[in-house]
């Protein structure tokens, strides 16, 4: 008997679940020729010998079983699900299969022509209808137990749940209950249903690509499963964006876009993605190729649009606070590299992990650019106004909250900044400021980067305080923004990253300019007193210091009313200090020389401080803002008490 060959029809894959139901259940899409099954037969080494006994009651059970749930049958059969009414007996259909697929490998290869490998041909046609439409079934109804949050959550009890049931199914025995209970505890009912889905779909996929039908299993299960990958990552919102898209944003659409980005990535990573794969290792198992085939298939496409989003942003416009989102980039991808590496383990998406390390590359890249930017921007700063009475110039407030900021990402610069261009080698005076030694810890490098941009702002307040005309008020100016550096330094994550050498020898700076202020403030004012108030002199001589220490000090009280320390315990500290010098020397002569001038008629015209009220003008000055002589004393006297009891 001639074997005639029935030609098989290839499909389009269909564009929604239901559409594809109807069409991959058609007869003409689930007709496979003979002459396929004898190659498929053939490659095939069944370690089982059988009989022609065997193999004729292999068909005859098959037959009755498979006829019993024919797809074109009864109306029981073609709108009941077999694993939904009795999985039982879904699983002795499954053997009947297998059983069948065995009666036609002996037929095949004892008796390639006969009727009986036609008869059996036709009713495994029949039953790969059937179990197509049950597998399509089990994927879209069981959606929510199937959805990669579920699977992925659970995914370390469901395997243990899985061995047990494949370990169940391969032995054809036991009930739902059994298989699916866990040593020493029962599952959720979220989870029994997970199991028994999950259990079904790889028995299914186990049969059909072990008979053959390889290929219209995998159609439905991407059809459904991509479709479920790509609706998760729009939920998520992640969308597909080009480069002129990103470029032509604004900056808060950007911001926004980043942000749900950042808050999508985890989810996306730990749950979808994972998910997914977990599922399709498990319905495939059998087969590395097909399974790694399949996922590539299902993630690749949004995966790779997933991690290149970054890659588009890093490319985009930048502006310096860019740099905190760039690094909250980077820092997403860096941390789900593990899961990432291990989701895409395998050759067919390795494109997707190539795709992540490509964002974290230019990432980087548009890190480093932005610092090189900001650190040109210091340097360009052409400001030729100087900042009213020495106070803090808007560019180290710029410059230090900056900075600071990027302290808090110091594990990240780390990573990025490792293995750039060393900073010291660009042209400015190492001696000026010191920077923290580099050592072997993992932020050493962030540690140099940032003093080093701190040495640049340093350079242009130098140039800076140039601006004032008043050489004292020059240090003032200093003082107070080294200081300012300090204190920022002190109160974040700058100080365990520059280190106590560092703050010392930024405060022995501050303490010379502070110095330097002092001398070049009121040298003139100590030099209207003489070197050795002990010795006598006459009461003309007395007068004339006086006069000079008068006009000295009003000069110099006057200019510094109008200076400032913004920072009060600083002011303070400065005021104290010139007390300290100032006022026990005055103290001296005052009692030395000028109680034998109180019998003069002008005595109180003459004499303008005592040593009792020379504190309360000192703790006038530095304030910023001029007040009235006569008020001066009384203003202040609360507060300067300290000051005025240091002669």
């Amino acid at each position: 008997m001639a074997i005639v060959e029935i030609p098989r029809r290839e499909t389009t894959l269909p564009t929604t679940p239901r559409r594809a139901m109807s069409s991959f259940f058609s007869p003409s899409n689930s007709a496979t020729t003979i002459s396929s099954f004898s190659n498929h037969f053939s490659s095939l080494k069944n370690s089982n010998t059988i009989s022609e006994s065997n193999m004729d009651e292999y068909i005859e059970n098959a037959e009755a079983m498979i006829t019993k749930w024919d797809v074109k049958g009864s109306t029981f059969a073609k709108f009941t699900s077999l694993f939904h009414e009795n999985r039982k007996e879904a699983k002795e259909f499954v053997k009947c299969v297998k059983d069948l697929r065995r009666a036609m490998h002996f037929l095949v290869s004892e008796r390639a022509g006969s009727a009986k490998l036609v008869r059996a041909q036709n009713l495994m046609q029949m039953s790969m209808q059937r179990l197509e439409k049950e597998f399509y079934q089990i994927l879209s109804t069981n959606r929510e137990y199937l959805d990669p949050e579920s699977v992925s959550s659970r995914s370390s009890r469901i395997s243990s749940s899985l061995s047990s049931t494949t370990s169940n199914d391969e032995n054809d025995n036991g009930s739902d209950h059994d298989e699916i209970q866990m040593v020493g505890e029962k599952i959720s009912e979220v989870e029994r249903l997970s199991v028994l889905a999950m259990s079904d779909l790889r028995l299914i996929a186990d049969c059909m690509i072990s008979t053959g039908y390889g290929k219209e299993c995998l159609k439905i299960y991407k059809l459904i499963r991509k479709s479920i990958v790509d609706e998760g990552l729009y939920r998520l919102g992640i969308q597909r964006y080009s480069s002129s898209q990103i470029n032509k944003m604004n900056q808060n659409v950007l911001e926004h876009q980043i942000k749900t980005w950042l808050s999508a990535i985890k989810i996306a990573v730990k749950t979808l993605l994972h998910g997914e794969r977990f599922l399709c290792d498990h319905v495939f198992s059998s087969s590395e190729t097909i399974r790694e085939s399949c996922f590539a298939d299902i993630a690749k496409e949004g995966s790779t649009n997933l991690f290149r989003f970054p890659e588009l942003v890093a490319k985009g416009k930048r502006w310096p606070e860019k740099i905190y989102l760039l690094m909250d980039l980077y820092e997403a991808i860096s941390d789900l590299w593990p899961e990432t590496e291990s989701i895409f383990s395998f050759e067919l998406v390795s494109s997707v992990k190539f795709q992540a390390l490509s964002s974290l590359h230019k990432l980087g890249e548009s890190v480093r650019t932005v610092l090189s930017d900001f650190e040109s921007t210091i340097q360009k700063n052409s400001s030729r106004i100087p900042v009213p009475g020495g106070a803090i110039h808007p560019l180290t407030i710029s410059v230090l909250n900056y900075i600071s900021s990027l302290a808090n990402y110091s594990g990240v610069l780390s990573d990025i900044i490792a293995g750039s261009t060393s900073p010291t080698q660009l042209p400015f005076p190492e001696s000026y400021f010191e920077s923290p030694t580099a050592n072997e810890t993992p932020t050493s490098a962030v540690s140099v980067r940032l003093a080093w941009i701190i040495l640049v702002l340093l350079c242009k307040l130098d140039g800076k305080a140039e601006l004032y005309n008043d050489i004292a008020l020059c240090y003032l100016f200093l003082a107070n923004n080294l200081q300012f550096v300090g204190e920022i330094v002190r109160a974040t994550s700058l100080k365990c990253l520059l280190g106590d050498d560092w703050i010392a020898k930024l405060d022995r700076k501050v303490k010379l300019y502070v110095a330097n202020y002092e001398l070049m403030a009121w040298n003139k004012v100590f030099s209207c007193l003489p070197e050795k108030s002990q010795e006598e002199i006459s009461p003309d001589i007395v007068r004339a210091y006086i006069r000079q220490f008068n006009t000295a000090f009003d000069e110099a009280y006057r200019r510094q009313m109008s200076w400032v320390a913004p920072d009060g315990k600083f002011r303070d500290e400065i005021k104290v200090s010139i007390a300290r010098k100032l006022v026990p020397v005055y103290t001296e002569f005052y009692i030395t020389h000028i109680g034998t001038l109180k019998r003069d008629r002008n005595f109180e015209v003459l004499v303008r401080f005592s040593p009792d009220n020379l504190g309360n003008y000192l703790s006038d000055i530095l304030h910023g803002t001029v007040i009235s002589e006569s008020s001066s004393s009384s203003s202040s006297s609360s507060n300067s008490r300290a000051l005025r009891c240091l002669g």
